[in-house]
């Protein structure tokens, strides 16, 4: 009670503008008259909350229907030209970014290979910063119209100081991708040219992966789901509750680095039998280069897998199969099913879907065995609800997530657009003053959003 008696008349405006954009965001179009029992707010809070969103030109008519003998009814929906935002997905094999309008239809995209320089720190920072001038400027679009860029990383995420206190904001700890304690938001807002009150939203790309396919993918109305994320290494999501709960909650996992092989084959990371070690592209190319796999030693690991998948399962009439690729192909499936068995086991999820641009190749001719090795090892009351499918969105899945970072920031904020804090008390004055410096000319460095 006492909280909320400390609510002021911004806090509740607010609350207005989010629980409206909210349902015209994952519902729309919907009439005035049909958002009063969808928000539980008054016919008079809806038309002044409507008439204010669309005069910022966050709304707009999407038509009108008859109703029941009284006046038309107007239907309002997201203004997708009301705002922009930028995805970005670091993942092992190349950086990609999207930019996207207020309805997350993708406007531009550019890709930058990682296969020659792996993950160099300062070469990823370059690549986010051209990858976004570009997409800005193929898409013709105004910086100032930005209202967040999200992106998601692989490994460990911690929030530290702010970068407007002189901390390092978001840092990224990635042992399988030689990152330790990288101060990741700081660096890229020393060198990526948008408005100094654009905030930055980092996390994990398992996580992202998992809050798309709750929002728009194969997840959506589920109360409880488990994305995992199949690339070159291998991760996951936990995600609970449908987009429009309260109490909704999405957490990333180091799956890929849970044990499914005792005394097992040595893992990136370090440690022995990790399910990454069996299930990751990367390693499935290395099994089958140990084991005489056709692959010369620069063969990357989308070429190794599809030729891999290629001669395990040759089409009808051709080559038989070759049996070193289908065992290899059946210890993966094994392992994950195992894997996926401690998820069911552990979170009781209704759905589990598999994603990431391995996972996707593999899917389709894996998917029998993965969901019979999942029974196999999992509680049998526990995995006869749950069901194991492939993700819905496609490789673009991690991009798009990252996307809904600031999506999900600016609904929650009611549709307000971003501004420039203040540095916090105790910041440096020099560098202080050197954020309002760079601000001034148009260069985005001293300002930090830590409160994701």
């Amino acid at each position: 009670m006492a909280e909320r008696s400390r609510r002021t008349v911004r806090d509740l405006r607010r609350g207005n503008r989010a629980r409206i954009l909210q349902r015209l965001y994952f519902q729309a179009p919907l009439s005035r008259q049909e958002l009063g029992p969808a928000t539980g707010l008054s016919s008079g809070s809806i038309s002044n909350v409507v008439t204010e969103l669309a005069s910022e030109g966050l709304l707009e008519e999407a038509g009108i229907v008859d109703s029941d003998g009284g006046r038309p009814r107007t239907l309002l929906r997201i203004a997708p030209g009301g705002g922009l935002f930028v995805g970005v997905d670091i993942g092992e094999t190349r950086v990609r970014v999207e930019l996207f309008d207020l309805a997350l239809t993708e406007l531009a995209r550019t890709d930058r290979l990682l296969a020659q320089h792996g993950y160099d720190v300062e070469r990823i920072v370059g690549h986010v910063r051209s990858g976004l001038a570009d997409v800005l400027r193929d898409a013709g679009a105004d910086p100032r119209m930005l209202l967040g860029i999200g992106i998601g990383v692989p490994g460990i995420i911690e929030r530290e100081a702010p970068v407007a206190a002189g901390g390092p904001g978001t840092v990224v700890h990635g042992p399988t991708i030689g990152w330790s304690a990288v101060p990741f938001e700081r660096l890229l807002r020393d060198v990526v040219d948008v408005p100094p009150e654009v905030p930055f939203f980092i996390d994990n790309g398992a996580k992202t992966l998992g809050q798309a396919e709750m929002w728009f993918g194969g997840g959506r109305g589920a109360g409880a789901a488990a994305v995992a994320l199949i690339g070159s290494g291998v991760g996951a999501s936990v995600n609970r509750g449908d987009v429009l709960d309260e109490d909704v909650s999405n957490a990333a996992l180091e799956w890929g680095h849970t044990t499914v092989r005792l005394r097992g084959r040595r893992c990136r990371c370090g440690s022995m039998g990790c399910l990454e070690a069996y299930a990751g592209a990367e390693a499935m190319r290395e099994r089958w280069q140990e084991a005489g796999g056709p692959l010369s030693p620069e063969t990357d690991d989308e070429t190794a897998l599809a030729a891999l998948l290629a001669a395990a399962y040759p089409p009808r009439g051709g080559a038989a199969p070759d049996p070193v690729a289908v065992s290899i192909l059946d210890e993966t499936a094994e392992c994950l099913g195992a894997a996926l068995a401690d998820l069911v086991n552990l979170f009781l999820p209704e759905r589990i879907l598999l994603g990431g641009w391995a996972g996707l190749l593999i899917g389709p001719h894996l998917l029998p065995e993965i969901r019979r090795y999942t029974q196999a090892y999992a509680l049998q009351h526990a995995i006869a609800r749950t069901t194991i499918d492939l993700g819905h969105l496609g490789p673009d899945a991690v991009t798009v997530g990252a996307a809904t970072l600031p999506l999900s920031d600016f609904l929650a904020r009611g549709g307000t657009r971003p501004a420039l804090p203040p540095p916090l008390p105790g910041a440096a004055p020099d560098r202080a003053a050197a954020a309002r410096g760079r601000a001034a000319g148009g260069r985005a460095a001293g300002a930090s959003y830590a409160e994701y």
